[in-house]
């Protein structure tokens, strides 16, 4: 399946997004930003989806950002600029407040708008190879509030003032140093390390890890904004489960597991 540039896929529980334009580095369109939330949405409905994976097609890029090409026609006049920022603002949020896992697979360039979707997953791996970068102050830019917050709150204020007043390129061994990645593998080991990590977070238990979601969600809003009853709720949830009564069977006859999300 694919919807305007993205192709979609599930196997092994996982929902794989994969931004589908090599030939320009896998840059964001308009058409590409406003099919996220329902891609997002389909993951969320199927029950076989325990796990949502985004990613990009090659072997050069994850996404080097927005596809300039369009700036003239869908990012001039302040209307346009709206609907654009628009159509980013719900494609980082549906990402953002996904239920389920969301991961990044960062194979080459992760440059602006494409970093600030990565960092809108709950994990990123890359390889040693790949490349990091904000590049708004070398475009003339405004780099909006939101992926600033989000940036600041993934690794750091240091860190991001350096990232985003320099706009320089860091590598992958640097992303992990300052926590823009969680994991790095080399090149040659990339697709099974990062299978086997996606496929152990796609056998654990669905009740459960959409409980810790929310409440790492929770955790970036000040306290008096925190919804610490749905947090609770999930909780308690996870307790009366006939996964929590499969999980205690499986500990006691030290076999895996299988969990069904009920």
């Amino acid at each position: 399946m694919s919807d305007a540039n993205i192709l979609y896929d599930v196997k092994n529980g996982a929902a794989v997004l994969t931004l589908n334009q090599p030939a320009k580095m896998n840059a964001m369109t308009f058409d590409m930003w406003s099919s996220v939330p329902g891609l997002i949405a389909q993951a969320e409905a199927d029950r076989a989806v325990r796990v949502i994976v985004l990613t990009g097609a090659g072997e050069k890029a994850f996404c080097a950002g927005a596809d300039i090409s369009q700036f003239g026609e869908k990012r001039t006049g302040e209307e346009a600029v709206k609907a654009y920022e628009a159509a980013v603002t719900a494609g980082m949020s549906a990402v953002s407040n996904a239920s389920k896992p969301v991961v990044a697979r960062i194979r080459g360039y992760a440059f602006g708008g494409g970093l600030a979707l990565a960092l809108c997953c709950d994990l990123r791996l890359s390889t040693d190879g790949s490349r990091f970068r904000i590049p708004a102050a070398r475009l003339g830019l405004g780099y909006a509030f939101s992926n600033v917050e989000a940036l600041v709150h993934r690794i750091g204020l240091g860190p991001a003032s350096d990232l985003l007043l320099s706009a320089r390129i860091v590598d992958g061994t640097e992303g992990e140093r300052l926590g823009l990645v969680n994991k790095m593998w080399a090149a040659a080991d990339f697709d099974a390390k990062a299978d086997e990590y996606i496929g152990g977070i796609a056998t654990n238990a669905p009740l459960t890890l959409k409980a810790l979601k929310l409440a790492l969600a929770e955790t970036a809003k000040s306290k008096s904004e925190r919804d610490r009853a749905a947090v609770d709720a999930l909780v308690a949830a996870c307790f009366t489960s006939a996964d929590y009564k499969e999980g205690q069977a499986a500990f006691k006859e030290k076999r895996n597991p299988d969990f069904r999300g009920e």
